[in-house]
Order: structure tokens, then sequence, then C-alpha cells
């Protein structure tokens, strides 16, 4: 059965990888575009749910643009679906991300000057000229040169990145430090330390090797609809509606309160 979060067309249009399977519409290969605005919901349909995040300077390959919806996909993780079409531009390739929490462009080099946007961290910057403090955009405007890292860095641990988002406010479908969810936690924790992983925790929950009786700082803990990360032996942090933001909780006590109101009992615990 086709997953439709990766299935690279419409009723209208397709992919060119899906030549061969598809025969009744134009495949094309679509036009890569970045995003314009701090962060842009990807939407299941033209108005439709958020499935997921993108942030600032993040690529999406267009297939096609009707009616003021844009279709395409996420070329870092395959996520088909829809972003108002006014949230896409033509950009330069990012060199820098953002690695702070958050950060500002600002009209000028100078910290009292206005500011224009303010950005998640993760997101991509294309920069023309750096000093000791500050880092200048080819879109203009200025960014602190402590937030940026070259678009090769990594971070070492995906749980500490995690832990950088105590407090941010849960958002369903979110990918940003203004708003995330479980599974986006989890994809942006091990993203930021170069590893692949998917969006929703049903397809996290189908990767790895189950963790030992053991329970090991960075193992993963599934229910049916929500994961954890897990700090060390005794404690997990998560993105969860109960606290409304990302929280630190023991495993135990989580675990109890989950299975009598939320998610039932654990399905696994995976070893990364």
């Amino acid at each position: 059965m086709t997953d439709r979060r990766f299935w690279r067309a419409n009723a209208r249009i397709g992919h060119d990888s899906l030549e061969g399977q598809l025969t009744d519409r134009p495949l094309v290969p679509g036009v890569t575009r970045r995003i314009r605005v701090p962060v842009a919901d990807l939407c299941a349909s033209p108005g439709g749910k958020r499935d997921k995040q993108l942030l600032f300077g993040q690529a999406f390959v267009l297939l096609e643009e009707r009616n003021g919806w844009a279709f395409g996909f996420d070329p870092a993780d395959g996520y088909v679906g829809y972003l108002r079409g006014d949230v896409l531009h033509d950009a330069p390739e990012p060199t820098h991300r953002v690695t702070a929490r958050s950060t500002h462009i600002y009209t000028l080099d100078d910290i009292k000057s206005p500011d224009r946007l303010q950005l998640s961290c993760f997101s991509e910057l294309a920069v023309v000229d750096e000093t000791e403090e500050f880092a200048e955009l080819t879109t203009g405007g200025f960014v602190p040169a402590q937030h940026l890292a070259r678009l090769s860095w990594q971070a070492e641990d995906p749980v500490a990145v995690a832990e950088a988002f105590l407090g941010t406010p849960y958002l369903w479908g979110g990918n940003s430090t203004l708003g995330i969810d479980c599974s986006g936690l989890v994809q942006f924790a091990f993203h930021a330390a170069g590893r692949s992983c998917p969006r929703d925790s049903d397809l996290q929950a189908k990767l790895w090797d189950d963790a030992g009786d053991d329970l090991r700082r960075g193992d993963l803990v599934f229910w049916k609809g929500h994961v954890a990360l897990m700090l060390n032996a005794t404690q997990m942090i998560h993105a969860n509606a109960h606290h409304m933001a990302v929280a630190v909780e023991p495993f135990e006590e989580a675990r109890t309160r989950i299975a009598k109101k939320e998610f039932g009992e654990i399905l696994r615990i995976a070893r990364p």
C-alpha cells in the first residue's frame, strides 16, 4: 500500500522518480525552492492539517503551483505535501545553519538595529561575508556570528540537542524552537547529529535494534503515537501534550501516567 506521506504525485502531476509507476499524468523533475519565512506548515492537502514544518532557508522540491498552493516534497526526509505558495522563493544555496536555540536577522551589523525576522535553530542561511561579530546574508541582513555554524556542522550527542529544547511549547506537527511535537523532537535531534531519521513515530519505531534491559542515554521509548528519549536509566525527555512543552520526567512516573491516560503500554524500546 502506498504511503501518501511519501507518494510524490497528486491527481494532476507526479515526480519523475515515479516513471514506470504512473502513466496517466505528466512526470516532472521539479525545481528546488527555499523557505522565505521563519516556519512554514507542510499540509496533507491545500488548507488541510499540518503534517510537519520546514524552516527558513530549507529546500522544497516544487512540482506544481495551483490556486496559491505549492505541491512537492522535502528532499531531506522525502515528506510530501502542500505549502502556501508565498512561503517559497529562489535563493542561493545555504552555507550556514543556525545552531543557537533561536536568533534574529538584523537590518544592520548592529544589535541595536531593527530586527527583520526571528529564526529557529537549524534554519539555513547563505552567508556572503563574515566578521567576528556578524555574518552578512546574500538576501540582506545580518545574523550574530556566534549563532551560526557551517552547513557541515554536526552535533555530537542527539540527546543534548533534545535537552536544548527544554521548555519549548508543544505543537502538533511542529519542527522548530517555536513549537515541536514528540517525533519532531526526535527527528530534529538525530538530524542535528547527522543521522537519518524519519518524521513520524510509527516510522521511527521500525528502525534500530531493540534496547537491552538496562536503559541507557539515547534509548528511544515508543508508545502508539508517542516517543521519548532517555536521558539516563531513570529519566526521559519528550515533547508532550500533558505538559504542553518539552519536559523531563522520571521514566516510571511517565510510563504509569501514559498507560492510564494517553497511549497505553510501551510498544518498543530501541537503541539507535
